[in-house]
């Protein structure tokens, strides 16, 4: 089942329309009983429509419905109202157009024979016409639900990877900032240490050996020193990646984290270089942290990052519009917009996030333009 599937998958689109028509065609001519110039016109135009069926299924459903009424059982309505409910999440319409299908195929044609018939079995036709509507709407809307269930799968495991990608650096950033405090709280103090004691023996030394050892000892302390403090920096800002030291990111870096954030984002706006090195920090952190937020609980929705000084103060807003699809129900820490909040009044600034008035989210920080 699933290598037929796969080879249905692989026969072009135009063929299938072309199939479908002389399908549709050979049914018109084993079936129709209208042969006027009319009833003949009107049928080959709902024939022919049924090329143009995946662009605007509306439009050639209603061509088809004429062809509906000079037969029982007409093949080219049921095609039409299939390619509907595969591609319409409207129930109201695809209930109007069961009706519509149904009754078209109940009408006696033409009109005149209806006394012929009678009410009872235009009833009793017009039940089965409708059950016979019912079954293409549904297949059409299980092939939408299974083609909206496989892009949810999708977009599952691609935001479990970049969960779990994301896991990965925190616990490399959380281990490397942990070996950045012990070097920073243990060997440099010890190296100072050392430092201290070896200049003050070369001040108070008055053998020409000793003296040179110390002053040798008091160098090199100096250069660890400086060596570890490259190193501690070097560790405090990594944790992108395994295998390179990543510096912290700055305001340059936000162009490339819009453009690589996985949604339709737009960036306007400017800063003055005047901006500190931690304001940089907390606006680059405050626009990644809104943009994975957009990506994980509002599917399909487009996001304005908005940089913008008033003052002595400078800020981003960044908004997204409602989602278009559902959003996933994904593990998360709910820690982010509370990292975002505490990293603001460090700065003295203030994070305000909430909904819009349009269906939509808004997180706006605002922090002084430098910052210690």
């Amino acid at each position: 089942m699933s290598r037929a599937r796969a080879l249905w998958k692989h026969v072009p689109a135009p063929v299938v329309d072309i199939v479908l028509v002389v399908a549709a065609a050979v049914d018109l001519r084993l079936s129709l009983w209208d042969t006027t110039r009319l009833g003949v016109a009107l049928a080959a135009l709902g024939c022919a429509a049924l090329a143009f069926r995946r662009r605007f299924p509306l439009t050639v459903f209603l061509l088809t419905l004429p062809i509906a009424l000079m037969q029982d059982i007409a093949l080219a309505p049921l095609m039409a109202l299939f390619t509907l409910a595969e591609r319409s999440r409207n129930r109201r319409l695809l209930a109007v157009c069961i009706a519509l299908s149904a009754g078209a195929s109940s009408i006696p044609w033409p009109l005149v024979s209806l006394t012929e018939v009678g009410r009872t079995m235009t009833l009793i036709i017009f039940v089965y016409s409708l059950a016979t509507a019912v079954v293409p709407v549904l297949f059409g809307q299980l092939v939408q639900t299974r083609r909206d269930l496989a892009r949810r799968l999708t977009e599952v495991e691609e935001a479990r990877e970049h969960e779990r990608a994301l896991h990965a650096q925190a616990v490399l950033a959380r281990e490397r900032a942990q070996l950045a405090r012990e070097m920073h709280d243990v060997v440099s103090h010890q190296v100072s240490l050392i430092a201290v004691r070896a200049g003050a023996l070369q001040v108070a030394t008055k053998d020409a050996d000793a003296k040179e050892a110390a002053r040798t000892i008091r160098s090199l302390s100096v250069t660890t020193l400086d060596e570890l403090r490259t190193m501690v920096t070097l560790l405090r800002a990594s944790g992108g990646h395994v295998t390179e030291l990543t510096p912290q990111p700055t305001l340059t870096d936000l162009r490339k984290l819009v453009e690589s954030s996985g949604t339709q984002a737009q960036l306007t706006g400017e800063l003055p270089p005047t901006v500190g090195t931690p304001a940089q920090r907390a606006l680059y952190r405050t626009v990644q942290e809104a943009l994975t937020n957009v990506r994980k609980h509002a599917p399909g929705a487009t996001a304005c990052v908005e940089l913008w000084q008033d003052g002595d103060h400078v800020g981003a807003t960044v908004t997204n519009s409602p989602p278009t699809r559902p959003s996933l129900s994904l593990p998360g820490s709910q820690q982010g917009l509370v990292g975002l909040r505490e990293r603001a009044d460090i700065l003295h600034g203030a994070l305000e996030a909430g909904p819009t008035a349009e269906g939509g989210y808004r997180v706006r920080l605002r922090i002084p333009l430098s910052t210690d």
